[in-house]
């Protein structure tokens, strides 16, 4: 069953100068019973939608339904229905959540290692090696995974950075800036400014896969379009190109598993 009482939540989102951007599109939050477990869906209205589409994100499992404007709100929850049972599916596939806690092993650069507390209250994450290597993390144990997750995205930029002077190098290019994010639906991003946006995940899978998508940002710095001349130059820069897509394809959903949840997603009854 989907519960009819889902609220319209508006906001206004501004561009990068501050100013508005114009209306923003309609946003509904739907609960769905998946057979005694509420599911939230979030429906979006599309002036360029001409159908019904359905999405579950393989990172987050978060449920979208993109739909026309002016399609009515029983028409998408019937189309939602006779899609729970592929919705239930996916569901029952995504990876479980891996929290950054005291014996957890969490993957740095492709190799396990395991999450240990030093039970000091200053110091930074320090990194053993050798046959069971291991992340000692200070603090009190409600800061742990903050203060990991602010270790992994320091490797991150710094692993990124020497990418990136690397592969601008070789293509005679420069980057304007260099971004860490934590987005569900991209590793890499380059701006038409030069900026380069990289997820600081990254850092949890083998080096290959970083250095490949830092070569695939810095291509797009020559070439903002995936055409042959792209591919060509990627590949010359890059020879791991097929070994790292291989690897994200089987394991890149995988990296979203750890570390803390998005927020709660919400369907608020009206007041």
């Amino acid at each position: 069953m989907i519960d009819m009482k889902a609220l319209f939540r508006r906001g206004v989102s501004r561009n990068r100068v501050g100013g508005t951007a114009g209306p923003p599109p309609r946003a509904t939050l739907l609960r769905v019973d998946l057979g005694g477990q509420d599911c939230v869906v979030t429906l979006r209205r599309s002036l360029r939608s001409r159908r019904l589409t359905l999405r579950l994100s393989n990172a987050t499992g978060a449920v979208t339904v993109t739909a026309p404007p002016q399609l009515r709100l029983s028409a998408i929850t019937a189309f939602i229905d006779r899609h729970r049972p592929w919705i239930v599916e996916r569901l029952t596939r995504q990876p479980q959540r891996l929290r950054f806690t005291d014996g957890a092993v969490v993957p740095l650069r492709g190799i396990p290692h395991r999450l240990r507390e030093s039970g000091d209250y200053r110091g930074r994450v320090q990194v053993e090696e050798g046959e069971y290597p291991c992340l000692v993390i200070p603090g009190d144990t409600p800061h742990v995974e903050r203060r990991l997750v602010d270790f992994l995205k320091a490797e991150a930029r710094r692993d990124l950075e020497r990418a990136v002077a690397t592969y601008t190098a070789l293509t005679g290019t420069s980057a304007a800036r260099l971004v860490l994010r934590d987005g569900s639906s991209r590793w890499g991003s380059c701006a038409a400014n030069g900026a380069l946006s990289f997820s600081w995940r990254l850092i949890l899978a083998p080096p290959l896969v970083l250095d490949y998508v830092a070569a695939h940002e810095v291509a797009h710095l020559k070439h903002m379009n995936h055409g042959p001349n792209f591919w060509r130059l990627l590949n010359e820069i890059c020879p791991g190109t097929a070994a790292a897509k291989a690897w994200m394809s089987a394991n890149g959903a995988s990296l979203h598993a750890y570390g803390p949840p998005p927020g709660p997603r919400r369907a608020v009854p009206p007041a």
